[in-house]
C-alpha cells in the first residue's frame, strides 16, 4: 500500500499546522500528543501505547479524541520502537483503538498498515480544548526545577535548569543531534515501558555524550505526558553515566534525582 497521503513521523511535535488525513507518529498516545495531532489538522492518528502505564496515561488521548470524533489507535510498544515512525509502519501491531476507529473497522491485533487503510475514511474531527502551556515551575531552588509536559517545550534559555519532562526517553530515529533545544543541567523522562529494543531509554547515552545527567522514571510510577506526575511520584528506572556519577540509582525518586544534581554542582 502506498503511503503518499499519510504522514509518518518520529514525533507528533514534528507535525506542521497544515496536516490533513492520517498521521502515524511514534509519540506516546497520551493526551498532549492527541491534542497536538488534532490541533494541527489530522483527521486520524496512530501513536504508541508507551506500555500504557500509570492511570492508563500512555493511551489517554484515545477516549479524549473519541469525544470529538477523531479516530485514534495505539501501537503495542513491544512491536514497534517508540520514537521510530517507520518501525511503527513496518512492524507495529495495534493494541488499542477508540470508538471512532473501531467504527471504521480497526481492531486490536491488526497490522498498522491495514488499520491505516481503514483510517483513511475517518470523519473530520471536532476541536480539542487546549491543555494549557505545559510548562511549570516545580521548585525555585538553585538551579530551578522546571516541568515540561513535552520535551519540545524546553527552550534555549532554559540552560542549567533541571528539566522534568513528561516525554518518553527515546532518541528519535531521524535525530542527528540532541532534540533538546537548551543546555539543561539535567533532565528526566518517562521510560515508556522500555518496549522494543529498550527504545524508551535510548536518549540517555546521547545525553551522556554531552555530559548531561539524565534519567527515566518507570512508566507505572508516573503518568507519561505529565511533568507534575513525574516530579511527584516518578521512580528512577534508568540513569546515564553522568547521573550515576552523582549517586543517582534506579529506585531513587525524581525529587532525589534533582537533589543529587544540586548537590553535585
Amino acid at each position: 500500500m502506498a503511503l503518499t497521503d499519510v504522514r509518518v513521523l518520529d514525533s507528533i511535535t514534528q507535525l506542521d499546522d497544515d496536516a490533513t488525513g492520517v498521521v502515524v507518529a511514534a509519540s506516546h498516545a497520551g493526551r498532549y500528543a492527541g491534542y497536538l495531532a488534532v490541533a494541527n489538522g489530522a483527521t486520524a492518528v496512530v501513536l504508541n501505547d508507551a506500555g500504557v502505564g500509570k492511570d492508563d496515561a500512555g493511551i489517554g488521548s484515545l477516549p479524549m479524541l473519541a469525544a470529538v470524533d477523531c479516530a485514534a489507535v495505539a501501537v503495542d510498544h513491544d512491536t514497534a520502537r517508540i520514537g521510530d515512525g517507520l518501525d511503527a509502519v513496518a512492524s507495529g501491531r495495534v493494541s488499542r483503538v477508540n470508538e471512532t476507529a473501531r467504527a471504521l473497522g480497526c481492531d486490536v491485533g491488526q497490522d498498522v498498515l491495514d488499520c491505516v487503510e481503514q483510517l483513511r475514511d475517518a470523519p473530520e474531527p471536532g476541536t480539542v480544548p487546549s491543555p494549557g502551556s505545559g510548562r511549570y515551575e516545580l521548585d525555585d531552588g538553585d538551579p530551578p526545577v522546571l516541568g515540561m509536559d513535552s520535551l519540545s517545550l524546553i527552550r534555549p534559555d532554559d540552560a542549567g535548569v533541571v528539566a522534568i519532562t513528561g516525554s518518553h526517553g527515546a532518541r528519535l530515529t531521524g535525530e542527528r543531534t540532541s532534540y533538546i533545544q537548551g543546555d539543561v543541567g539535567a533532565v528526566a523522562f518517562n521510560d515508556a515501558g522500555g518496549g522494543k529494543d529498550d527504545a524508551g531509554t535510548s536518549r540517555l547515552p546521547v545525553l551522556a555524550d554531552r555530559g548531561i545527567p539524565a534519567v527515566t522514571v518507570a512508566h507505572d510510577s508516573a503518568r507519561i505526558g505529565d511533568a507534575r506526575s513525574t516530579w511527584e511520584t516518578g521512580v528512577v528506572s534508568a540513569a546515564n553515566h553522568p547521573a550515576r556519577a552523582l549517586g543517582v540509582e534506579p529506585g531513587h525518586s525524581c525529587r532525589e534525582f534533582a537533589h543529587l544534581v544540586r548537590e553535585g554542582r
